[in-house]
């Protein structure tokens, strides 16, 4: 028997407002067929945003891609026909409908998995900031947590050297 497929991460269009019940449709089509070791995850990615009602400020959860969901599967043919087939979806997102997975760049981007960087970093060395707010931007590490995946960095801001902390996916070693 052939080795089985890696599962990559695929995007599922659904109608408004039917998000969870997509999820709730796939998980049962899971359970009900066993394809536990096929599907892996369907999740709807959320974000905590500050919203202001009567003066009151509170953090309430958003969907960042509303109709859309994400689903890690090993893909094949049968999967793809029970999956358009639950209620709510419109199909997959990708050419002609038929399902394009995500790439690591867009993985690392949405932040569905963490992916270790292997980045030879020390507190002393000069870095060049390659994305995000600071990009562009060189400075100077102050300190590495490993672990976290992060680093402290001394750039220039205003004319003053101004302490930030930077993922390892945002910095690149001169």
């Amino acid at each position: 028997m052939a080795e089985k497929e890696e599962a990559k991460w695929y995007i599922i269009h659904t109608f408004t407002g039917y998000e969870n019940m997509v999820v709730d449709g796939i998980n049962k089509l899971v359970e009900k067929n066993g394809l536990q070791d096929d599907i892996i995850e369907t999740r709807i990615p959320m974000e905590d945003v500050i919203e202001e009602k009567n003066g009151k400020k509170k953090v309430v959860q958003r969907k960042m891609f509303p109709c859309y969901v994400l689903l890690k599967m090993r893909y094949r043919d049968s999967l793809w026909h029970s999956i358009v087939n639950t209620r709510g979806v419109t199909g997959f997102v990708g050419p002609e409908g038929r399902p394009l997975p995500l790439t690591e760049d867009e993985i690392r981007r949405m932040k569905l998995e963490k992916v270790n960087i292997d980045l030879k970093v020390g507190a002393g060395d000069k870095v060049k900031v390659i994305n995000g707010p600071l990009e562009g931007f060189v400075g100077d590490v102050l300190s590495v947590d490993a672990e976290a995946q992060k680093c402290r960095v001394t750039v220039e801001m205003f004319g003053r050297p101004t302490p930030v902390e930077l993922g390892f996916e945002q910095i690149e070693v001169l």
